[in-house]
């Protein structure tokens, strides 16, 4: 009988531990960079950090329910889950509160309610459920269409709402699709995609169409086999089409804001003047983070004394710009220590995705291990420079309670799922 009850409790603990250290570390930072004090009240909700230590209370109540929950009901409801959310983004359209331009909030009495976060952890459990059910085969064209349709609902729904972060983090279940067979030459199809694009802006869609078509028939008279003149002449015609596509996107449906964070990133600009002041508006976070990372040298300037995230130097630094808190009071080796924290939950959680013995564990493990590097690569890309301006947080450690509860309900739905395996006599 005590056997009995004590498997009902084994989890993989491992995971657990490395995701309570993410969020202890990230509240630090928190603390660090939104405290406007000498004087600490930790649970002063005016304050975020107050805030924060209420939403890692609530976030234990909900992973017992996560785990108290039957493992197979999240495969078995997984297709009312994602219905269900997807009705949450779309009733944003009517009774949505506007933040910082985006229309993606719902708030409820004193606080506000992020339906896009929870929908990333809704559309990992469909995917899973639709490969791995006994009828789809990835390989088909039709099965193919609607995993993509699956994916792409909440993206579009989430982009119709000006939330282009948000939305960019659905092309993590490329990385799932690919492990679970989707054929090659998808992969070859979004690189070439994104190199024309970026050859579109930076050269123009002229010579990128010349030098995509040139590339073209060369492959195509090297590997006569491989590739028809009709499929070259499509190929052709596609890169065309992207090329003048992308150009006419960038210059008529975005908006100024977002070309000018582009621009910045691709070095667009010509006129030097205007190029200052596009320094001045848009690359002012990232000059202060870059600054506020470089001044901690070593070891940094300690817990609280970061000059520059005490005066505020930083905007939104609890949040988006949380990692310049890490690099200028904790240093290089707190930096490097963050990272290494989430390469070991990445790399666990794919290793227990490949112990698995459901496809739908499996699958679903992916996903969000997809869904927490996308997170972390852009936002530490972002705060470094390496990669144009986006508002993504660092998954569990920047301030927000959406966030961290929808990373919360991420994982401990995984690792529910895997107790099922640890469980097994």
């Amino acid at each position: 009988m005590l056997r009995e009850n004590n498997r009902h409790f084994k989890f993989d603990w491992i995971t657990i531990i490395l995701f309570l250290l993410i969020v202890a570390f990230g509240y630090l930072n928190i603390l660090s960079a939104s405290h406007s004090s000498e004087i600490i009240n930790y649970f002063d909700i005016s304050e975020p950090y107050g805030k924060q230590l209420v939403f890692i209370l609530l976030t234990f109540v909900i992973i017992i329910l996560l785990l108290g929950i039957d493992a197979k009901f999240y495969e078995r409801f997984s297709s009312v889950i994602f219905i269900v959310s997807m009705v949450s983004l779309v009733g944003l359209f009517l009774f949505g509160k506007n933040v910082n331009g985006a229309t993606s909030w719902y708030a409820i009495g004193g606080m506000t309610l992020q339906p896009s976060e929870f929908a990333k952890a809704a559309t990992a459990l469909a995917v899973a459920k639709y490969i791995s059910d006994l009828n789809t085969d990835i390989n088909r064209l039709k099965d193919q269409l609607r995993i993509f349709a699956i994916i792409v609902t909440p993206a579009l729904l989430v982009l119709l709402q000006n939330d282009t972060g948000s939305t960019i983090v659905y092309g993590a279940f490329f990385f799932v699709l690919y492990r679970e067979g989707l054929p090659k030459y998808y992969l070859i199809i979004g690189i070439s995609m994104l190199i024309i694009a970026i050859g579109a802006l930076k050269l123009g869609p002229i010579i990128t169409s010349i030098f995509a078509g040139v590339l073209i028939i060369a492959y195509r008279l090297k590997n006569k086999k491989k590739i028809t003149i009709l499929q070259s002449i499509f190929l052709i015609i596609l890169s065309v089409g992207l090329s003048f596509g992308i150009k006419f996107f960038y210059e008529y449906v975005l908006k100024p804001h977002q070309q000018d964070r582009i621009s910045l990133w691709l070095r667009l600009e010509k006129d030097p003047v205007k190029l200052e002041q596009m320094k001045k508006t848009f690359a002012y976070n990232l000059n202060e983070s870059e600054k506020a990372i470089g001044s901690g040298g070593f070891t940094g300037k300690g817990f609280m004394e970061g000059t520059r995230t005490t005066g505020k130097f930083v905007p939104e630094q609890h949040t988006d710009y949380i990692f310049s808190t890490v690099g200028e009071e904790w240093g290089f080796l707190g930096c490097t220590l963050v990272v290494i924290l989430f390469v070991l939950l990445l790399l666990r959680i794919l290793h227990l995705a490949e112990l698995q013995k459901s496809q739908f564990s499996r699958i679903y493990g992916y996903g969000v291990a997809s869904i927490i590097f996308i997170h972390f690569f852009i936002n530490i890309g972002m705060v470094m420079g390496l990669i144009p301006t986006i508002g993504i947080p660092l998954p569990m450690f920047s301030y927000g309670g959406s966030g961290l509860w929808a990373f919360t309900i991420l994982i401990f739905i995984f690792i529910k799922l895997d107790s099922n395996r640890i469980n097994e006599w």
